[in-house]
Order: structure tokens, then C-alpha cells, then sequence
């Protein structure tokens, strides 16, 4: 049976809370930077709450788990959708027993009344009118107003809020008088080598040394090269891999062919070739073509007036080129 509370009148039915336990493994900086926002140093001191920008799947969400589980407090994931109503964000009506109504408090709602920790993830992800709902709580007043349920739910001193974002096209843009209010802007980036590793190994302490080796090589090839895999897909393909393996014991593939057609089959037949797909990538953004500057529209890059004109890579330029030119002015 779930938990509730009753508000203003109302009946309130509590979400529960996350129960993963998925630890940060390395990057202990970042981590420090999430609980500094979530830090109340004076009675008059606020916590803020962070953006957590990345690449899908390098572990922001994990991260802010991560950090309510060193808090000790309870943590709790709201899913953010373009379609996401202010009532689902705070207080949604169902139809109960008997053709009563019964008011569900969010994940949002249920740890700003519980005083735990609630992750918007995925949070560029909703539309103006649901981010508009959280503008009182996300300030000094620290509190919503549910429409539907007709309450005002103050939070919890102890509550403390966290968004991710993916570092793509975004489905709406969030307003600057909300963006003022998500700060700051704590940026993820890739593991390390022995990080990503470690992230592995916890998370597939069955997989042998080989496949281990063979997808971190991948992933901090593609690391290099600015190619948007991460340790989940990492993941996906590792595990897919050993399951190729073990579905016939009588005839195995070998690993090198299930990790190739586990990569193929997870990340497309691109995938195989790293460099060739970031140079296609590369000629599709422009290739190695720079940016003009006022020079360009004016002199040739041979010209000697040419802001980005050297000398000694022109066989042809001698110093009465130059007085030449003095003259003509």
C-alpha cells in the first residue's frame, strides 16, 4: 500500500523512491561539484540546483544518485517528456474505488515533501508551460501550485533537485528565466581509460580480460575522434557480445567475431570503421574548411595584406612586393 499525506485537505498518494544502486566510479570532481550546490551554509543560504550537461549515456543521471546516496537522502527520478503536463510534473487526479478521485503526488512532489533528492531527467526534453510550474520552486519561495488537487505544496528544507540534459538539439528550448534558475552548469565529460574500465567490469564482472580490452579501445578511440559513443553503448555491445557467446556452448562463435557483429548490430556498420566514419562526420560539417574572416573578403590569402599571409611559405613574395603595395596606397 502506498504511503500518503494529507495538504490543505487533500490526500496526497507518495511516489516511491529509487532503489538502483549504481555507484560514480571516478571523476570524484565532478561529484564534489554536485554536493557543493546542495551545500545550505547559513540560515539565510539557499541549495542551488545544477544542470548536469552531457552526451547521452555517460552517466549524468547516475551521478546525481550517486550524490543524494552520499547525503543519505532518499532519491527520486521524474522522467521528462515533450509531452509533460504541469499536472504530471506535480499532482495528477485518478479515478479511485467507487468513482472517487484520487490525487497522486509526482516523484518531483514526493521528495519536496519527504525532503529527498528528485532528478528532472532529461529535463531540455519538456515545454515551457511544465517548466513555468516549477518557477516558485526552483527561487527563494521553494514551492508549487498543484491546479488540479487546488494546494500549495511547500518543499522541504531538505529537499534538493538536480536536471540533466543532453548536449544535443533539444525538443524546446528552456527560457532564460528558467535556465537563471538551473544553476550552475556542471559539464561530464568521458572517462578515462581506467575509469571506463573499472565502469565495465562492475557492471559485467563475467566479461574476460579480451572483450574487456576490446571495447574500451573502442570507446576511447571513439573518445578521441569527438564520436558520440559512451560506456553505456559500451555496454550494450559488451553484453550482447557474451550472450552471442554463450547461446550455443556446443558451437560458440569465437569473441572477436561476436564483439564485431555485436558492434555492427548495437551501433550500426559505421561503427566498425571509427576514423572513416568521424571523416565522414568531418565532410558533412564542412570538412577542414575555416571560417572566413574580414580578410577574406577583401585581399586572397596570397596577398601580402592578408591578416593570415606568411612570407616564407610563398616562393614567390620578395620584400619589393611589399614596398610595391606601399606605394599603391
Amino acid at each position: 500500500m502506498s504511503e500518503h499525506i494529507e495538504i490543505g485537505g487533500v490526500t496526497l498518494h507518495l511516489a516511491q523512491p529509487d532503489v538502483s544502486q549504481s555507484p560514480w566510479i571516478g571523476q570524484n570532481e565532478v561529484l564534489k561539484q554536485v554536493l557543493a550546490c546542495w551545500l545550505v551554509i547559513d540560515e539565510q543560504d539557499l541549495p542551488l540546483a545544477p544542470r548536469l550537461i552531457g552526451v547521452p549515456g555517460i552517466g549524468k543521471t547516475t551521478l546525481a544518485l550517486a550524490a543524494a546516496r552520499q547525503r543519505q537522502q532518499s532519491a527520486y527520478i521524474y522522467q521528462c517528456t515533450a509531452d509533460t503536463r504541469p499536472e504530471d510534473l506535480l499532482v495528477t487526479p485518478v479515478l479511485g474505488e467507487k468513482g472517487t478521485i484520487q490525487y497522486h503526488a509526482s516523484a518531483l512532489v514526493t521528495a519536496m515533501i519527504k525532503g529527498g533528492v528528485c532528478v528532472l531527467d532529461e529535463g531540455n526534453r519538456m515545454n515551457e508551460k511544465s517548466w513555468a510550474s516549477l518557477a516558485p520552486l526552483l527561487d527563494h519561495r521553494r514551492y508549487v501550485e498543484s491546479i488540479v488537487a487546488g494546494i500549495t505544496i511547500q518543499a522541504s528544507d531538505d529537499f534538493r533537485c538536480a536536471v540533466t540534459m543532453n548536449d544535443d538539439e533539444s525538443t524546446f528550448e528552456i527560457p532564460d528565466y528558467i535556465l537563471s534558475r538551473l544553476q550552475p552548469t556542471l559539464m561530464l565529460t568521458y572517462p578515462s581509460r581506467e575509469d571506463e574500465m573499472a565502469i565495465l567490469k562492475y557492471h559485467l564482472p563475467f566479461a574476460n580480460a579480451d572483450l574487456l580490452n576490446l571495447t574500451v579501445e573502442f570507446l576511447q578511440q571513439a573518445h578521441g575522434l569527438k564520436l558520440d559513443f559512451s560506456t553505456r553503448d559500451g555496454l550494450n555491445v559488451l553484453r550482447y557480445a557474451l550472450k552471442r557467446i554463450a547461446q550455443d556452448p556446443e558451437h560458440p562463435l569465437s569473441q572477436d567475431k561476436a564483439w564485431a557483429e555485436s558492434l555492427a548490430t548495437c551501433l550500426g556498420e559505421d561503427a566498425v570503421d571509427l576514423e572513416e566514419m568521424a571523416k565522414k562526420r568531418g565532410q558533412a560539417l564542412g570538412g577542414n574548411m575555416l571560417p572566413m574572416g574580414l580578410g577574406d573578403f577583401f585581399f586572397s590569402p596570397q596577398d601580402p595584406l592578408h591578416p593570415d599571409f606568411n612570407p616564407e611559405q610563398d616562393d614567390d613574395f620578395d620584400d619589393d612586393d611589399l614596398d610595391q603595395e606601399d606605394d599603391d596606397i
